[in-house]
C-alpha cells in the first residue's frame, strides 16, 4: 500500500491567497536609526553619534520590493563640521541598508540636525564658539 504525504495531498492555495510578508513601521525605523549611526561613526569616529528615525511605510508591495518606506531621521553631530557631507552621507547609508535589509525602496530620507555638541561649550569655559 502506497502511502501519500500530507503535503501532496493539500490541494495548491493560489498565490493571491497564500498571504504576505509586511516588515512593520519599527523594524523599518530600527534600521534607519542604526543606518544613520554608522554613517556619523564612519564621518566622525570621535564625535557623537546618537540617531533616531521615524517612517512611514506605503504598502505598495511588489514582486521586487515590500514596499515603500519615506525615513525621518534626527542626529546630532559634532561641532565644528560639514554638516551638509554628514547628512548626505546618513541619506545614502539609510537608503543603502533599508533597501538591502528590508527591501523596501526608499525614496525620501529627511535628515534633521537635532543637536550640534561642541568641545567648547561642553568644557564649561565661557566664550564665543567660531
Amino acid at each position: 500500500m502506497a502511502t501519500v504525504s500530507p503535503a501532496a495531498a493539500a490541494p495548491a492555495v493560489p498565490a493571491g491567497e497564500r498571504g504576505a510578508t509586511t516588515i512593520a513601521d519599527r523594524v523599518v525605523a530600527k534600521i534607519a536609526a542604526q543606518a544613520a549611526r554608522e554613517a556619523l561613526r564612519a564621518a566622525a569616529p570621535a564625535g557623537p553619534t546618537d540617531a533616531h528615525a521615524t517612517v512611514t511605510v506605503r504598502r505598495r508591495a511588489t514582486r521586487r520590493t515590500f514596499g515603500e518606506a519615506r525615513v525621518r531621521v534626527a542626529v546630532e553631530l559634532g561641532y565644528p563640521c560639514d554638516i551638509g557631507a554628514h547628512c548626505g552621507a546618513v541619506r545614502r547609508q539609510v537608503t543603502e541598508r533599508v533597501g538591502a535589509l528590508a527591501s523596501m525602496e526608499v525614496p525620501e530620507v529627511a535628515v534633521e540636525v537635532e543637536r550640534l555638541h561642541s568641545p567648547l561649550l561642553e568644557s564649561g569655559k565661557p566664550g564665543r564658539v567660531r
